[in-house]
């Protein structure tokens, strides 16, 4: 009898083919926060949204407005919208101020899935971060700190409103003006704004309170809450509080004596409410968009100083846009360096790195380009005074939501320009730069020269 040997071989298996998308983490962002914009506005337009038919643009915009938290509106939101088509406008501005990201890692350690390395760097950019080993905590710390600042904010407007109003509108002003403030958005429920309540001081200071804390960046208080010592803070941190602090007590000091005699603002106010008033136009610039005031019955210098204010913005990580108060304060320093020709500029004992200057300077003259282009095709298709039209770009730039009443009447061409506008100030000037310029590599280094620059 014979016997066969069987040799077991090993089966073979066709590769699964895999289908991966190669792209810069900045573009990955981009598609994100345009795909939120796209689904908004497809809600938006659902029946049961509205009190009464809107256009296509006039949804595009809404959502745009509410995932860039910039608060520029096309239609009145308090009036058109329903409570749901509200209620879409509020988680649209959480999801923008938050960060998509940030949902994003929270959701994938819920199911219990793993952040790939194209996945970390995505939220890197977002989080404007350079550990990677810090992004998931940094993600769970975010949305807790979030939480924990949105509901002290619900209950004490909710405790405001409803000494005046029944409870179910009380409550929905209270959960509606503490998303839009914590996440610097600026949408309001009334034509006015916040007119109304210029001398309460229960909504100045928890309006303004939440749209600063929002605006400092969670990593400061992340880092605050950690430390709990000035001394130990990080060099960021220090200078994000400091400066904060210094450039709203000089915004508070000029708005209150370049208005105090003017009779359209301040000169009508009696005792506190023209401390609160001026207080708050001082604060609101820096991205958060409510105001109290008339924004076009101010003098053209206080106009002139909160074009400065919003340009400038808020902190990194945070739901401010804007070029950033750290970036601002970065050139300044930098070129206070360079004319006591100190070749190391530093700040509260560290030097400012080669890159950091050059991401400063690079950050500050992209968002003027984009700012300028702006500008210049507004004056084309816009029929109004330059400086309306200047404001209203550095408002949708620096995702602020503050207008001297041009967005109204804008013309079909001008909400496509502030529609990208809002979109390029959320994402950053410097992030849509990077996947718009793909990396080269430097084969030839060239001897350097001393050119004749100013």
């Amino acid at each position: 009898m014979t016997r066969w040997n069987l040799q077991r071989r090993p089966v073979q298996r066709t590769p699964k083919s895999t289908f991966k998308i190669q792209a810069a983490p900045p573009l990955i962002l981009s598609l994100s926060f345009l795909g939120v914009i796209i689904f908004g506005t497809l809600l938006l337009l659902l029946p049961g949204m509205t009190t009464q038919p809107i256009s296509i643009s006039e949804s595009l915009f809404t959502a745009t407005s509410a995932v860039t938290v910039t608060g520029l509106v096309v239609v009145d939101t308090g009036s058109i919208f329903t409570t749901m088509g509200l209620t879409i406008i509020a988680i649209l501005i959480q999801i923008g101020g938050l960060g998509l990201m940030t949902f994003a890692v929270v959701t994938l350690i819920a199911l219990g899935g793993k952040i790939s390395f194209l996945q970390q760097s995505a939220i890197k950019e977002a989080f404007n971060q350079t550990d990677l080993s810090t992004l998931v905590s940094t993600a769970k710390s975010v949305l807790l700190f979030a939480f924990i600042v949105e509901s002290i904010g619900f209950v004490t407007l909710a405790s405001f409103w409803l000494q005046s109003k029944p409870v179910g509108e009380a409550l929905f002003h209270a959960f509606f003006y503490t998303i839009s403030a914590f996440n610097n958005a600026g949408f309001a429920l009334s034509a006015d704004s916040l007119s109304t309540y210029v001398g309460s001081p229960v909504i100045n200071i928890t309006i303004t309170a939440l749209f600063i804390v929002g605006g400092l960046g969670f990593s400061v208080w992340i880092d605050l809450i950690k430390k709990r010592a000035w001394q130990t803070l990080t060099v960021y941190s220090k200078i994000m509080i400091s400066g904060t602090v210094v450039i709203n007590s000089i915004a508070l000091l000029l708005v209150y004596f370049i208005e105090k005699d003017n009779p359209n603002t301040l000169a009508n106010l009696d005792g506190a409410s023209t401390f609160w008033a001026a207080w708050f136009q001082a604060v609101t610039p820096r991205t958060a968009g409510f105001n109290t005031l008339e924004i076009s019955a101010l003098e053209n210098a206080t106009t002139w100083l909160m074009l400065l204010l919003m340009f400038i913005g808020g902190g990194s990580m945070s739901t401010a846009s804007g070029i950033k108060l750290v970036t601002f304060i970065v050139l300044i320093i930098s070129a206070y360096s360079y004319l006591r020709r100190n070749p190391s500029p530093s700040l509260y004992g560290r030097s400012l790195s080669k890159e950091t200057r050059a991401k400063a300077l690079a950050l500050s003259l992209i968002s003027a380009a984009i700012t300028w282009i702006a500008i210049f095709f507004l004056s084309i298709t816009e029929k109004t005074n330059l400086l309306d039209t200047i404001f209203e770009a550095i408002s949708a730039l620096g995702t602020v939501g503050l207008s001297r009443g041009m967005t109204g009447s804008l013309s079909d061409a001008g909400e496509a320009i502030v529609i990208l506008l809002m979109f390029v100030g959320r994402l950053g000037p410097l992030t849509i730069a990077y996947f718009l310029a793909s990396p080269m590599p430097v084969r030839i280094k060239y001897p350097s020269d001393t050119l004749t620059v100013g």
